[in-house]
Formats: structure tokens, sequence, C-alpha cells
């Protein structure tokens, strides 16, 4: 009996060697699509007033761990019974992420005047405008979270079952937690320089750098706000180049990263023009009823 424990703790502790080195591994090659979603997910988490900043981000952050509960055992499903429809997944989704990022350009550019936030904090449910937004992040965090899963996953197709379920389930969490935790620390900048101002009295080191960090958030949120949006035109363009055979052997002494860049921006254009001929088209058959 003891020799069998021993054995099965022999097991667990080589199970768990092979999870970390692999787990590794695949956090090396979804390190840059955790930066994107972080500049993604950072911008979509602000723009509400201070009330409502950590509620909105623990709705978004709840979303996101039903969105790993739901990809993770899908994509590894499809994996063994269906791989094809993975590619078929990522590609609608880079659509989804190009539209996105393109649609913001075309917003700013063409639609530069947007409706003040409210100043009165307003409980989630009585705030369309609060919803509709929380509704937009977790739906893009849906789609970075497939890139991220599929990535992790690829990384050890080479493996057993075992350790391809618990690897990226690994990724899957630490994604989670790690980028709305530091999502969490950006957004509640400002009330930690408030704090540090009061405790130091207006005087000293700890003052200065309370306004610091007072006024460093603005600054931080508009990078974050340019860098989510080009983000999401190079995550889809990657997604673009990566799965699509035509597009990967197109201009192939150019930069990826310059690749990326047009194949998104292209798509997400095409995407733009075609929602808004849709919308025309929608509203002339219900203006003829």
């Amino acid at each position: 009996m003891a020799s069998g424990f021993f054995a099965i703790l022999d097991d667990i502790a080589a199970l768990m060697d092979d999870v970390a080195v692999t787990a590794k591994v695949a956090a090396k090659k979804t390190a840059g699509i955790l930066g994107d979603d972080l500049a993604v997910n950072a911008e979509k988490s602000t723009g509400f007033v201070s009330s409502r900043e950590l509620p909105v981000l623990w709705a978004i952050t709840k979303g996101s761990f039903i969105n790993k509960l739901i990809i993770v055992p899908v994509a590894l499903l499809l994996n063994v019974f269906f791989p094809v429809a993975i590619k078929v997944i990522l590609v609608l989704g880079g659509v989804y992420l190009a539209y996105e990022g393109v649609e913001k350009i075309v917003e700013y550019f063409f639609h530069p005047k947007h409706a003040p936030v409210p100043t009165n904090a307003q409980p989630l449910e009585d705030n369309e405008a609060e919803r509709t937004k929380v509704k937009s992040a977790i739906t893009t965090d849906f789609i970075l979270s497939i890139e991220i899963v599929i990535i992790a996953l690829g990384s050890v197709l080479d493996e057993n079952r075992t350790i391809q379920i618990v690897t990226v389930s690994i990724i899957a969490l630490l994604a989670t937690i790690g980028v709305y935790g530091i999502v969490a620390v950006i957004v509640r900048m400002d009330d930690v320089g408030h704090s540090l101002i009061r405790r130091s009295a207006d005087k000293g080191f700890l003052s200065k750098l309370g306004k610091l960090l007072v006024k460093s958030l603005p600054i931080i949120i508009k990078v974050l706000s340019i860098v989510g949006t080009i983000a999401l035109i190079l995550v889809s363009g990657g997604i673009f180049v990566h799965n699509i055979p035509a597009f990967h052997h197109l201009l192939p002494t150019w930069p990826s990263i310059i690749k990326e860049l047009i194949f998104g921006f292209l798509a997400g254009l095409l995407a733009v023009g075609l929602f808004k001929v849709v919308q025309m088209v929608i509203s002339k058959i219900k203006g003829k009823k």
C-alpha cells in the first residue's frame, strides 16, 4: 500500500514538472497577445465615474472567467474531433477585432463629439451606456481569449492529453488574473494618489508621488486607448496572416508587424463598410413598412 501511495506521488510530481515546463513555454508564446489583451481591456475598463470603476471591472472579470470556462473545454474538444473549426473561429474573431479597431478610428475622425460621462454614479443595471461597454469588453475578451487558448494549446500539441488540459487551463487562469489585476491597479491610480496626498498633509515626497499618480492617470488612459486600438488591428492582422495561406505569402519581404497592421486595417474597413451598408438596407426596409 505504502509503495503504491508513493508511486502515485511520484507520478504527480513528474506531471507537475512537465506542466511547469510546458506552461513556461506556453506563457512565452502567449506573452505578445497578453500584452495586447492588457492594452485593449485597460482601455475598455476606463471612462467610468470613479465609484463605478471597480464594479464595472469586476463585472468584466467575471465575464472573462466565464469566457475561459467555455473556451478551454470547447477548444480541447475541437482539437480532438474537428481541428479545422479552430481556424474558422479564429478568422471570424479576427474580423470582429478588426471591425472594433477601425470603427474606433472612424468614430474619432468622423464623429468626434461624444456624450459626457455621467457625473452621478448609477447602478450597473440602470445605466444602458455602462452595460453596453461592459458587454463590448466581455465580447472582445472572448475573442482575445480564443487566441490565447489556441496559442497555448498549439504549444503543447505533442504532449499527452492530461498535460494539454492542465497547461491550457493554467494559462487561461493566469491570463484573466494577471490582465485584470494590472487593469485594476491602473484604474485606481488616482485614488491611491489622493490617499497619499491626504496622509502626507500635502507635504513631502509622498505628496509629490500622489500628485504624480493623479496627473499620470489621464495620460496613461489616453495612451492605452491609442495602444488598445492599434492592438485590436494588429491582433486581427496576425490572425489573418497566420491562418490564411493567401495572406501569409503576400508581401514576403515586408516586416510582419507592417503586414499585420495593413491586413487588419483593410479587413476592418471592409467590415465597417459592410456593417454600414447592412444598416442602411435595414433602415430602408423599415422605412417602407
